[in-house]
């Protein structure tokens, strides 16, 4: 089933969103980590299509969607869980499932507490209620360098080359992650889709704390874990279950931040947590 694609007027921000399969059909939404987009979920998305109606939404920032002009207010975990429920209730839906890769996980679980009724449940991809300070440094350091890149391979080898920890995954999918990560400069070079100062947060308030709204969560939920994960640590995973025991935890080997879930072992996974849950 093809893609259709969206541009929602939402809190002052035009926001992209890619939908798969039938708006009648009930609703997952998948949402992606701090400096990606709503087209990782690919393969993911058209395999759930089949049963699910998808939303893919580019968090404002990054992708086709509208940076923000108050980036200290709105590029923050409240905001963006604002901007889902509007989403959300713009095509219809009283209640999903949300998968979540990193920050898709942290507003994920934000939503899920603050907006109960909204998600039955909830699948936590590499990440904590915290992120270790060593994490949000690596963050902090990455995400306010925006290289420049004469030619697309250029590029393309870039992302494999800092992308390594999302693990073993096709051509076709590194192809398309460059595509769908790529503009044009003033001076007609490349470079990364987002927005840099969606770092000014992090730079201010550090890692988001939400173990408040982790242990209060009504949701059934699933984490998965990298194994080599520098940002779910074993000792965060275990807090996790401590605080939360109806909890799964399930880790995938030879990944580390995160896992893409475009697999095809990682899409039964999620296919089946979804239907059980």
């Amino acid at each position: 089933m093809s893609p259709v694609y969206h541009f929602i007027e939402c809190l002052g921000l035009e926001v992209h969103v890619t939908t798969w399969g039938n708006p009648s059909s009930p609703c997952v939404v998948l949402w992606h980590g701090l400096t990606r987009t709503g087209r990782d979920f690919d393969e993911l998305a058209q395999a759930l299509s089949l049963d699910y109606f998808v939303l893919c939404p580019d968090t404002p920032g990054r992708g086709l969607s509208q940076w923000c002009e108050h980036p200290e207010q709105q590029y923050t975990i409240p905001f963006y869980a604002q901007i889902a429920n509007e989403l959300i209730q713009y095509f219809g839906v009283r209640q999903c499932k949300w998968v979540g890769t990193s920050m898709g996980g942290l507003i994920g679980i934000y939503v899920a507490h603050h907006y109960p009724a909204l998600i039955a449940s909830l699948l936590v991809n590499d990440v904590a209620p915290e992120v270790p300070a060593l994490a949000v440094e690596r963050i902090r350091t990455y995400v306010s360098l925006l290289p420049t890149f004469r030619t697309f391979n250029e590029l393309e080898a870039w992302f494999r080359q800092v992308y390594v920890s999302f693990g073993c995954n096709t051509d076709a999918f590194w192809q398309r992650m460059a595509i769908t990560s790529a503009r044009r400069t003033n001076e007609g070079h490349l470079t990364l889709h987002y927005d840099p100062r969606l770092v000014i947060p992090f730079q201010e308030q550090g890692g988001q704390d939400l173990w408040d709204e982790w242990s209060g969560l009504a949701a059934n939920v699933l984490i998965i874990r990298g194994e080599t994960s520098d940002v779910l640590l074993p000792e965060l995973a275990e807090k996790m279950l401590e605080s939360k025991p109806q909890a799964q935890l399930i880790e995938l080997s030879g990944v580390g931040h995160a896992p893409t879930l475009v697999q095809s072992e990682s899409i039964e996974l999620v296919k089946r947590f979804l239907a059980e849950s």
